[in-house]
C-alpha cells in the first residue's frame, strides 16, 4: 500500500512538473507574440505617416522622383511581407528606414521644405515613430531570447518538441552600415 501511495505521489510530481514546463512554454510563446504585435503597430504608424510625407515633399521637390518612388516601393515591400517572417520582415524595414533617410536629407537641399510646419510635423511623429520601434524591438528580442531558452534547455526541450513549440528569429539590422557609427564632423 505505501509502494502505490509513492508511485502515485512520485507520478502527481511529474505530471505537475510537465505541466508547469508546459505553461512557461505557452507563457513565453505568448509574451512574444505580444512583443511582436508591439513592434507591427509601430511599423504601421510608421507606414501610415510616409504617404503624408512623400506627399508634403512632392510639393517641393518635384525633381527628386527616384527617391519619392523608392520610399513608396520600399513602404509597399514591407507592408507585403507575410505575418509572421521577423527576418524578411527586418530585411524590409531596414530598407524602408534608409529610403527615409534619403528623403530626409533632400530636406537639407530644400530649405523651403525644411521650414514647412507640415513637413516638420511629419519628420517629428516618424522621429517619435522610430523611437517607439526600437523600444518595441528590445521588448520583442528580450520575449523571443526568453523563449529560446526554454525551447533550447533542458528539461523544457523535451516538452517544446513533443508539442510544437519553436525558436523565434529576432528582429535585427541586416545592414552593416546602420550599426556603424555616425561621422560627425563640425
Amino acid at each position: 500500500m505505501l509502494t502505490l501511495i509513492a508511485i502515485i505521489v512520485i507520478v502527481g510530481a511529474l505530471i505537475g512538473f510537465v505541466v508547469a514546463l508546459y505553461n512557461g512554454l505557452v507563457r513565453a510563446r505568448q509574451t512574444a507574440e505580444e512583443a511582436w504585435s508591439g513592434i507591427d503597430v509601430q511599423l504601421k504608424r510608421r507606414a501610415d505617416l510616409i504617404p503624408n510625407l512623400v506627399e508634403t515633399v512632392k510639393g517641393y521637390a518635384s525633381h527628386e522622383r527616384g527617391t519619392l518612388e523608392e520610399v513608396v516601393e520600399k513602404r509597399n515591400k514591407a507592408q507585403s511581407v507575410a505575418p509572421g517572417n521577423v527576418a524578411a520582415r527586418a530585411e524590409a524595414e531596414g530598407e524602408l528606414t534608409q529610403a527615409l533617410g534619403r528623403l530626409f536629407a533632400l530636406s537639407e537641399a530644400y530649405p523651403d521644405l525644411k521650414a514647412n510646419q507640415n513637413f516638420a510635423d511629419l519628420q517629428a511623429s516618424l522621429e517619435k515613430t522610430e523611437s517607439e520601434i526600437q523600444m518595441a524591438r528590445r521588448y520583442y528580442n528580450g520575449a523571443a531570447r526568453d523563449l529560446n531558452i526554454k525551447v533550447e534547455s533542458f528539461p523544457s526541450n523535451i516538452i517544446a518538441g513533443q508539442f510544437g513549440f519553436h525558436k523565434r528569429d529576432y528582429f535585427e539590422i541586416e545592414d552593416a552600415g546602420d550599426r556603424a557609427v555616425p561621422k560627425v564632423s563640425f
